[in-house]
């Protein structure tokens, strides 16, 4: 018995005595997870409860509630999961007619699991790998290591990574300091497309931002002094990779990206260097890949020309630009993976689902990388319920079986591989 969630004005969370939990599309059929460890529960302002009357079998919206002597107007409630888990269901709400659009988190149905007296949510868990489990960063000697290497050290860019790695929790600027598996290489100030659901810049009107882009795009110089000393010391999964959630798109400073390549191997063949794009310029990746290049992950929500184009809103770029990339990392012997924002009702759709499988199979993909579109849910539905390919809901389950069956050997996950684990690169 999976009961109902709901959050008090203080933003404290109850589960409900008697309704019965729904996600968006209603009863789910798939399975619910315990509430993974550092996943977090929130309230969704201007948004009411949806559950179920088990005796009528009628679902009622729960506009107040008595919690002891108090009457309260509760919001609905939504799961966030951690690194390495992907979401199978949307939360089930109401949304006020004065409603808030909601930050940029990506918001999965949860429920109070009555039986097992434990929190549970609609996710898979999708890449089981520990070394971005969140118990390893962010640890009580992270600020001392900063403000160390900030003394030390006086590149500009490592105090925008230092700012990610403090205020924002950025695992991989994180890594920088900790040195160790993946770092990150900030490397542009400007985008040229205009994602709905970016998080480094948003129009006024918008939700607030996650992340504050970087001011100033750095140096070859610079991003050089980085990537140096990470590749030729780091233990572990070692790589750098630009194009990081406070930046725009580095294919746009392919030429300084490059020269940074360059001294990067110039100084030590250890280690991987990656780039992180949404694949607009196919002949600027050419630049990276002739400067050293080994890997490219290329972000998108969907391989459907209209739903992608609606969503990364490209300035001077189409979807074919953006299949052209995925094509010339894997015929120049890049390791490639497609970094897939996956939305359940929409990505699971079985027209949806064909575009994906055929992409990975005619582009010969290595790897897919599973990420929850963070983005409120009725803005993103806004835009698939005109532009998706459309049919029946196969669930995120099902997709991933699709994919795997559509490329023998595809690697399915949610972070990069480094040299060592990404195997014999199948045909």
């Amino acid at each position: 018995m999976l009961k109902l969630l709901f959050a008090d004005p203080s933003g404290r969370v109850y589960e409900h005595p008697e309704l019965l939990a729904l996600a968006r599309d209603g009863l789910s059929p798939e399975p619910a997870e315990r509430l993974p460890a550092h996943a977090t529960l929130a309230a969704l302002p201007g948004r009411r409860p949806v559950g179920l009357d088990p005796s009528s079998g009628r679902v009622l919206e729960l506009s107040e509630v008595r919690i002891g002597r108090r009457t309260v107007r509760p919001s609905a409630v939504a799961a966030v999961l951690p690194p390495g888990w992907t979401r199978t269901e949307l939360p089930a709400f109401r949304k006020m007619a004065i409603a808030p659009l909601l930050p940029q988190w990506a918001y999965t149905a949860a429920a109070w699991d009555e039986e097992r007296k434990f929190h549970v949510a609609w996710a898979l868990h999708t890449d089981q790998r520990r070394h971005w489990d969140p118990a390893r960063h962010s640890t009580a000697d992270l600020p001392g290591r900063v403000q160390s290497r900030l003394a030390r050290d006086r590149n500009p860019l490592l105090r925008q990574l230092a700012h990610c790695a403090l205020e924002y929790r950025c695992f991989t600027a994180q890594n920088t300091f900790y040195q160790r598996d993946e770092a990150a290489i900030p490397a542009s100030s400007g985008c040229n497309a205009r994602c709905v659901g970016c998080i480094s810049e948003q129009p006024e009107g918008g939700p607030p931002a996650s992340h504050q882009r970087i001011g100033r795009a750095p140096d070859a110089e610079d991003m050089a002094a980085i990537g140096i000393p990470h590749l030729a010391r780091a233990p572990g999964r070692t790589m750098v990779s630009f194009g990081q959630g406070c930046e725009g798109e580095p294919l746009t400073r392919a030429r300084e990206i490059a020269e940074a390549i360059r001294k990067m191997r110039q100084a030590t063949p250890r280690g991987s260097i990656n780039v992180n794009t949404n694949g607009s310029l196919p002949g600027n990746l050419a630049l990276l890949i002739d400067a050293g290049l080994d890997a490219c992950r290329i972000s998108l929500n969907s391989a459907h020309k209209p739903l992608y184009e609606a969503y990364y809103q490209p300035i001077q770029y189409g979807w074919e630009e953006v299949e052209e990339s995925i094509r010339l990392a894997r015929r120049r012997g890049v390791y490639t993976a497609l970094n897939l924002l996956t939305f359940p009702g929409v990505t699971d759709q079985e027209g949806e689902v064909d575009k994906l499988c055929e992409l990975v199979s005619r582009a010969r993909v290595d790897q897919v990388q599973s990420r929850s579109l963070a983005i409120d849910p009725d803005q993103y539905f806004a835009l698939a319920v005109k532009h998706s390919a459309g049919g029946a809901r196969i669930g995120i389950a099902g997709l991933i079986a699709r994919l795997k069956r559509a490329r023998r050997g595809l690697m399915i996950g949610n972070f990069a591989r480094g040299l060592n684990e990404r195997g014999p690169r199948v045909a």
